[in-house]
């Protein structure tokens, strides 16, 4: 039994002490042309299909999807951020926050 406790608290350990859960932060609607304008700045990819519009970074700087934006039309944007980190703009968004390695 203490074989399975280990990891266990391993893992409780490690997310008290890092974001590990995602949450969604709503933000102020935009164009296809706003977000990738600002997907672009960011060093992301942009993407568009029927249903929205997108874009995705690894949060440094490069595409990826660690931090992530989507919109659909008339809509606010959604945005996918980690832990504790309440972005108030796009750009925010598509970084990580400050102070964070």
């Amino acid at each position: 039994m203490r074989i399975y406790i280990a990891p266990l608290v391993l893992i409780a350990a490690l997310c008290l002490s890092a974001p590990c859960f995602a949450s969604d932060v709503y933000l102020q609607k935009q164009t296809p042309e706003q977000l990738k304008s600002v997907c672009d700045g960011a060093g992301g990819k942009f993407s568009q299909d029927t249903r929205g519009y997108g874009c995705g970074t690894d949060c440094t700087g490069g595409p990826g999807t660690a931090c992530t934006v989507f919109c659909e039309p008339d809509k606010k944007c959604v945005a996918q951020v980690m832990g504790s980190h309440r972005p108030r703009h796009i750009l925010d968004a598509l970084k990580k926050p400050a102070g964070r390695h």
